[in-house]
């Protein structure tokens, strides 16, 4: 029987499937550089959403992030897992990204102050993108940035490394903070001068 509508072509059949393959790393890649959306992950996250594009989670509700491992852009191999006990910033870049590069000096000034004063925080790059990493390497170099970041070309980390549900990393920049139990604390979705990032570190720095 016609229903007056021809059924599609298997070339055709095939290419609808394909964006749904890709669409973790296709909505992150529309986000990329975007103005600071507030909304969090799926399911019931139990966060409190502060103004600005800032989330922060509750000691009791926190979840423990996935595997974030692989090799930095000087070629060394980091492990995120390795750095509990202390309060780990995670920064999610490109070197493409305007509003990455405005917070950039930023980062890299909170992350020497920080690291003067003894105090108990380690600053991490998720760099995002970048199929180049020779660009990577002369972003950090140009603004200063003296802690490593993981080489993420492809963005899997970004999207595997943290559980459905958590303060994910949603576009670039974002910037996702674990507490001493490697724990999923705070989130921004937009860049951060020195003040908003320490609004995010500082309470997280206190913690006992």
């Amino acid at each position: 029987m016609n229903f007056g509508r021809a059924l599609p072509s298997r070339s055709n059949r095939r290419r609808a499937v394909l964006p749904a393959v890709a669409a973790p790393v296709a909505l992150l890649t529309l986000a990329a550089c975007g103005g600071g959306a507030t909304s969090g992950g799926g399911g019931d996250t139990n966060f409190v959403t502060n103004t600005g594009g800032m989330q922060t989670v509750a000691s009791a509700d926190r979840e423990p992030v996935n595997k974030i491992a692989g090799e930095t852009l000087d070629g060394k191999r980091l492990d995120v897992a390795d750095l509990r006990g202390k309060v780990v910033v995670l920064n999610v870049w490109g070197s493409w990204c305007g509003p990455c590069r405005a917070e950039a000096p930023y980062f890299a000034k909170v992350a020497k102050e920080t690291e003067a004063k003894g105090q108990d925080i380690v600053f991490v790059g998720l760099n995002a993108r970048d199929a180049n990493k020779g660009n990577a390497i002369a972003f950090e170099k140009d603004y200063g940035v003296t802690y490593p970041s993981i080489y993420d070309p492809a963005g899997r980390l970004i999207v595997n490394g943290f559980p459905k549900g958590s303060l994910n990393p949603q576009a670039i920049p974002s910037t996702i903070v674990l507490d001493r139990d490697g724990k999923i604390a705070a989130r921004s979705l937009k860049a951060l001068d020195d003040k908003k990032l320490r609004e995010l570190i500082d309470p997280l720095i206190a913690e006992k």
